[in-house]
């Protein structure tokens, strides 16, 4: 009996020893001490040729920073021999923003390699010749690729099977059917003179699942209009609330 390879992430970075860095510990890290998934962080500057060992350049028509070269950083990609299924991605602020339901096709497949900039950027030949998704965490910008590239592994590794301790953790949070995740509590019954929500502890499931949804709906609608305007109108949903147009009026 054949048993496929764990989920691997290979990154491509000037700092290695950044890497599993917070994904050794917890969730992500107990997964990795026991097979479920593995990390290989590579060093780009391995593939620089010349004695200083340099990796970037003035960038081609002036301007501020350094380009990271797109001989050595093609070498580093080409180095590390990742097999033709697996995506090839570029941490980078103009990329497309990553989302849940991206993050779960990549937990399903056999997992990426990540590439992370540093400085003004990488050559554009690279990303065209090597085909790199660029993929983004945010509309802001951050020193390098590290982080972001931590954090998208980190959304991919929860998803694996096994990892979680129960199947249905992955299942009810935030964008995973487009809406924010419900407002959680625990014990005590009375904190600071504020109750729990009395239909939390009702014991009717009915009207639990009927609360939490209508909690996510209106937390999205208010927190992210963006997700809210993606849920068709006038759908009915298990709230039993229907959505209808801003835009329309009534009469």
């Amino acid at each position: 009996m054949t048993t496929s390879p764990p989920w691997r992430a290979t990154v491509l970075t000037l700092f290695p020893e950044m890497f599993p860095g917070p994904l050794g510990v917890s969730l992500a890290g107990r997964a990795l001490a026991s097979g479920l998934w593995e990390i290989e962080a590579r060093d780009i500057r391995a593939s620089a040729t010349d004695r200083h060992r340099s990796v970037d350049d003035t960038p081609a028509g002036g301007g501020p920073g350094m380009v990271l070269r797109a001989d050595v950083l093609a070498a580093a990609i080409d180095a590390a021999g990742i097999a033709p299924d697996r995506p090839k991605l570029l941490m980078s602020p103009r990329g497309r923003p990553l989302t849940q339901a991206r993050v779960a096709e990549l937990a399903k497949g056999p997992g990426p390699l990540i590439v992370c900039g540093r400085f003004e950027g990488i050559d554009q030949r690279v990303i065209d010749g090597r085909g790199l998704e660029e993929v983004s965490i945010g509309d802001y910008v951050l020193s390098g690729g590290e982080i972001a590239a931590l954090a998208l592994i980190d959304a991919c590794v929860r998803l694996l099977p096994g990892v979680m301790g129960k199947e249905a953790s992955g299942t009810e949070e935030s964008f995973s059917d487009g809406l924010l995740e419900y407002p959680q509590y625990t014990r005590p019954q009375l904190f600071e003179g504020t109750p729990i929500p009395e239909v939390l502890t009702s014991g009717d499931h009915a009207k639990v699942a009927a609360w939490r949804r209508a909690q996510s709906e209106a937390l999205t609608e208010a927190r992210r209009p963006d997700l809210w305007a993606q849920i068709p109108p006038k759908a009915p949903n298990r709230a039993g609330r229907q959505k209808t147009p801003k835009n329309k009026t009534d009469g």
